[in-house]
């Protein structure tokens, strides 16, 4: 028992002996008479006298001696109690032994109470260490609960979150989330509609753990569900809002940006519910998107401001959760705003921009950074117009090589080093022009093995074009659009341990050797253009 417990329950028992009960919140020695057990719950509180009283005194107290007015002394006294042995610890009352009168109805002589003495002097140390065992053990099953709850929010945001990111034309889009320890509410997700148009949502629920993962849930579901039936983001928004909040829990909030892409056009409509703004680079600099609004959940009857902008090739957005902007540095400054400003400006297109971004973010938080939230990346880069069928005579581009290589193994090395020849002759450096030699490698023998499928007599066609600041080499077979053309990630696990075929990492390692990679078929070609910044 320690001092700052409001309420002490505790079992009094009349005998004439008393031992110690270790089980009870408050140990407490108990008499048993013959006949009867007396059971009562007796309340101490913090203001009472009697914990005063019991704190400063290390032998027996009679209590028909005290005179306080204690709620708690009447109780005991109604009980049949008549002398309390005080507990104390290294000078901290732990517990109280209650007696009740004797079977002979002497009173206790001058050796019971020694007797009495020594008994609290024995049993206190004791007393205290059951406590520690017991308050350790809570602990643990606390913590063992708190994991668990983590490991299950974990898996509800794991579980919701997209398993492949969209495929389009003329576009790359990356994700990528990391949860911290405590796990918050970060999501984001990409609605597919009919029209060939994609919404991109990003959002961030306040609080952590398994309530912040079940309102995601929620406000995911409700997203989806408006979207479908509603044609703006703003309207999306003030939907998601009225049902979010009659539900939501109380202090409880959802930040979400939601934004509606045409890839046809570049036109990208927007619509904030008190989300960090996005980024979105241009050829004229960087600049925030912003749209006003409340986030979701706290009140009714919000509107939300709807703005659009129009995406043109080279156009890099970046959508992201406050796990980046309030990322803390060991001595206590914050990432903040004005340095993800600065990071979207100082990109380069060689660079893969969340990679980029997590390169700095760790520079700036140290090798110890304890994530204080999670972390959330969208990117939506607008690629260069595919240089695909280019004609010589296109002022604009300068054809400086052009061969066709017979589809016999090994063959793609003469594609690498012609490629690589003219390539040497540009501004390219020598670690990029590595990568290119890899890329060309790649590609060639997949166009050789699949496309053409080994045929001597079908050969491969390449060519190397420059313009002012982009070097672009296409490799075309007879292939007809038999490929996939979706670069996706290998299951690296399930290779090793055999349980998917070792290759296929093709264009994935094509397109992370070079800086653009485009994918075009008809009925009778197959062309895969690489391209490097120059």
């Amino acid at each position: 028992m320690t001092l700052n417990i409001s309420r002490w329950r505790k079992k009094n028992k009349t005998n004439s002996d008393a031992a110690v009960d270790s089980q009870d919140v408050v140990p407490v020695a108990v008499v048993e008479p013959a006949t009867q057990v007396i059971t009562v719950d007796v309340d101490i509180t913090p203001t009472d006298p009697l914990l005063a009283y019991l704190q400063s005194s290390a032998n027996p107290v009679e209590l028909a001696r005290l005179n306080m007015q204690s709620p708690a002394l009447d109780e005991l006294r109604a009980a049949g109690v008549t002398v309390i042995v005080p507990l104390v610890s290294q000078g901290e009352l732990i517990g109280i032994i209650n007696l009740g009168s004797r079977l002979s109805e002497q009173e206790f002589s001058t050796d019971d109470r020694k007797l009495l003495n020594d008994l609290s002097t024995q049993a206190a140390p004791a007393v205290r260490v059951a406590q520690l065992v017991r308050q350790q053990q809570i602990e643990a099953r606390d913590r063992e609960r708190m994991e668990q709850e983590l490991r299950v929010a974990r898996l509800i945001q794991q579980t919701l979150l997209p398993k492949q990111l969209p495929q389009l034309p003329g576009y790359n889009v990356a994700a990528y989330y990391q949860p911290a320890r405590q796990v918050g509410g970060d999501f984001y997700d990409f609605h597919y509609f009919d029209d060939g148009r994609i919404g991109l949502v990003v959002g961030d629920v306040t609080d952590k753990g398994v309530p912040a993962a079940l309102v995601m849930a929620t406000t995911r579901t409700m997203l989806r569900s408006a979207a479908e039936r509603l044609e703006s983001p703003g309207a999306v928004l003030e939907r998601v809002n009225e049902l979010l909040v009659e539900d939501i829990p109380p202090k409880m909030f959802v930040t979400c940006l939601y934004a509606l892409l045409d890839p046809k056009t570049g036109r990208l409509q927007f619509a904030n519910a008190g989300h960090d703004l996005p980024y979105v680079r241009t050829a004229d600099g960087v600049y925030e998107m912003r749209a006003t609004g409340m986030p979701l959940g706290l009140l009714g009857g919000m509107g939300y401001e709807e703005r659009e902008i129009t995406l043109n090739p080279g156009d890099t957005v970046l959508f992201y959760s406050d796990g980046i902007a309030e990322a803390h540095s060991p001595t206590g400054d914050m990432f903040g705003f004005p340095r993800m400003h600065a990071l979207m400006e100082a990109y380069s297109a060689e660079d893969q921009l969340v990679q980029f971004v997590l390169d700095q973010l760790g520079e700036f938080t140290g090798p110890g950074w304890e994530q204080e939230d999670d972390v959330t990346m969208v990117t939506l880069e607008v690629l260069r117009k595919a240089l695909v069928g280019v004609h010589s005579d296109d002022p604009a581009w300068t054809v400086l090589a052009e061969f066709d290589v017979p589809s016999e193994v090994g063959n793609e090395r003469i594609a690498m080093n012609r490629v690589a020849e003219v390539a040497a002759q540009t501004s390219l450096t020598a670690d990029r022009l590595e990568r290119l030699k890899t890329a060309v490698a790649e590609a060639t023998m997949n166009a050789m093995e699949h496309g053409n499928k080994y045929r001597a007599d079908v050969p491969v066609r390449v060519r190397v074009c420059q313009s002012a600041d982009v070097l672009s080499v296409t490799i075309t077979d007879h292939g007809g659009g038999q490929f996939v053309r979706e670069a996706e990630t290998p299951d690296i696990d399930a290779k090793l341990a055999g349980l998917q075929s070792p290759r296929g990492w093709g264009l994935f390692l094509i397109q992370n050797m070079v800086d653009e990679l485009n994918v075009t078929s008809d009925d009778l070609h197959h062309t895969v253009e690489l391209i490097m910044n120059l």
